[in-house]
């Protein structure tokens, strides 16, 4: 077992899944670097799909590829396999037969010394991170970011001590690969909103939810889980944690629970002791809607019980403008705003969407299904001024019910071009300028690599379009 950084040298490992959102990669680098006697990176894909990475990794002379499928001595000769934790564990006979099965994330909580500042949650996770972590170095603090967000905190490991707080966003997935690690003892553990997804995995809520709950686990009462008071799973979480609770909320909290709320004006309130209101954000800021704002707030209060002045934190937080992908606004001209949504992939993440602004946008919606229910998001689709629908079998099941309700809709379109051309044709002239909002509200799989795919193609689409 991988105790210190000296332990690497000498080892053979294998890295399960290169992929090109850099886990995989920063894997390999840190085993290659320092001193594996042998790096074997294993993936399902074949390496002209990931040239990308392929060609990071080439000058290592320790590092091996075996491509396009895994092979079983791979795993079983390895001393030590690390796991890309969208690989299910269950049923899987390559990683049966390996001795030791680790990730990217375990390496790194058993050599870090780090505080360390985690967030699950259905939808809100990125937004979440991003927000506190942007806080904390808006605040003077060394801080890093890094898990599901795409960046291994292996990259920055060496960077890392005992004052460094470690903002880590974590995957049920990722959480799941951790539930035997002691080290995963956040300071803080942040939890979201929790909604139906990756039901095609888990298939059921309880199953989907268990691995949350590995997030508070280690914790004790010196440590604090943040939870939400407007939904039923946050009570439960709060009910089973060691930590202590606070709560956040979309209304006031009662009197005797501290926390973090939206007040009537729109403002967020904070109380960190019984009695003891005080201003935690300014009624207007930077990024778009509601959803937004109640992550900027909890990232707050995580930001106030990290132990940063609570006066400061409205001047530092009003800034914060968001991350690719989320509501991100990118692209204006005279008749259009344009917002990459792309990471919605779940429909409750579009519907907040088309509720994020104060009048009505055209929408762009619609991608592969993975066995969720659009119920709730065909009513809130009828506030858009316009929508727009990308092909995919979650919009298949999509468009019986806008059919059922009598909203009117432009598509199914094969591609991103064929769509842009068409709102463009059809909106030749709008009286004002208007938000054009891609939130999917599905699945990125078939027409796209992944959701960040998704987004940087609608971006260079939007742009070829109107340049």
């Amino acid at each position: 077992m991988i105790q210190t950084i000296h332990d690497v040298a000498g080892l053979s490992v294998t890295v399960m899944g290169l992929g090109l959102n850099g886990g995989g990669l920063a894997s390999a680098r840190f085993f290659a670097e320092h001193g594996a006697k042998t790096v074997v990176v294993t993936d399902m894909k074949t390496e002209a799909e990931l040239a990308p990475s392929v060609a990071e990794l080439r000058r290592y002379p320790n590092i091996r590829f075996a491509l396009g499928g895994h092979h079983v001595e791979d795993f079983r000769t390895a001393d030590i396999v690390i796991k890309n934790p969208g690989v299910k564990a269950e049923g899987n006979p390559y990683l049966a037969a390996a001795r030791v099965v680790e990730t990217d994330m375990s390496i790194f909580l058993r050599l870090s010394a780090a505080p360390i500042l985690a967030i699950t949650g259905s939808k809100g996770k990125s937004s979440t991170v991003s927000a506190l972590h942007y806080g904390l170095r808006q605040c003077g603090m060394t801080a890093f970011l890094g898990g599901n967000i795409t960046v291994s905190p292996l990259s920055f490991l060496f960077e890392t001590n005992a004052n460094t707080p470690v903002v880590l966003e974590l995957s049920s997935w990722q959480l799941a690969d951790l539930a035997r690690c002691p080290q995963l003892k956040p300071k803080i553990a942040l939890l979201t909103s929790i909604m139906p997804d990756h039901q095609n995995w888990y298939g059921s809520m309880e199953r989907y939810v268990a691995d949350k709950k590995i997030i508070y686990r280690n914790q004790t009462k010196d440590d604090y889980t943040i939870c939400n008071y407007d939904d039923a799973w946050g009570k439960q979480f709060a009910a089973e944690t060691a930590g202590t609770v606070f709560w956040y909320s979309t209304e006031p909290l009662p009197p005797h629970l501290l926390g973090a709320w939206i007040a009537a004006d729109g403002s967020a309130r904070i109380r960190l002791r019984p009695e003891q209101d005080q201003l935690l954000l300014p009624p207007e800021l930077s990024v778009p809607g509601k959803a937004l704002k109640q992550n900027v707030m909890t990232a707050s209060l995580a930001l106030a019980l990290y132990g940063v002045d609570v006066q400061k934190i409205p001047d530092c937080m009003q800034t914060y403008s968001g991350i690719p992908h989320r509501l991100e606004c990118f692209y204006q001209t005279e008749q259009f705003k344009f917002y990459n949504d792309s990471a919605a992939t779940i429909p409750e993440a579009a519907a907040a969407a088309v509720n994020a602004f104060d009048r009505p946008v055209i929408m762009i919606t619609g991608g592969t299904d993975k066995k969720l229910d659009f119920t709730a998001l065909a009513p809130e689709l009828k506030k858009a001024k316009a929508l727009f629908l990308l092909a995919g079998t979650g919009t298949d099941k999509l468009i019986p019910l806008l059919q059922a309700q009598h909203t009117p809709y432009f598509g199914p379109f094969d591609s991103l071009d064929e769509l842009l051309k068409a709102l463009r044709e059809t909106f030749s002239t709008v009286p004002e300028q208007t938000a054009v909002v891609f939130s999917p509200g599905a699945t990125s799989f078939g027409m796209f690599k992944n959701e960040f795919d998704r987004g940087n193609r609608f971006k260079e689409a939007v742009r070829q379009c109107w340049q």
